[in-house]
């Protein structure tokens, strides 16, 4: 069970840690601080078992944990990210 906790928890610190740094950086959506820390910790943990569904199927070395986590967060604060703008033009 510790195998999988620490880097689970270092996946979801890391995460978390882009994600502020992307709010640090002055990413669209400023008005919501804690977002950015909130959608990395979900990303990193994604990223987690998405690797370790990988390392099960393919034998995924371990270097690739630390990308897919940038991947996520990139995402999700990204491209995949809310759709704020258009709802303030709705208002």
């Amino acid at each position: 069970m510790l195998d999988l906790l620490i880097p689970l928890s270092l996946a979801a610190a890391f995460g978390a840690l882009l994600g502020s740094l992307c709010r640090l950086t002055r990413w669209p959506g400023r008005d919501r601080p804690l977002l950015f820390t909130l959608v990395g910790l979900v990303a990193g943990i994604t990223a987690f078992f998405i690797h370790l569904v990988l390392n099960w199927v393919t034998g995924a070395p371990a270097w690739w944990l630390p990308v897919l986590v940038v991947l996520q967060v990139w995402l999700w604060l990204g491209p995949l990210g809310p759709r704020r703008g258009l709802d303030r033009q709705r208002k």
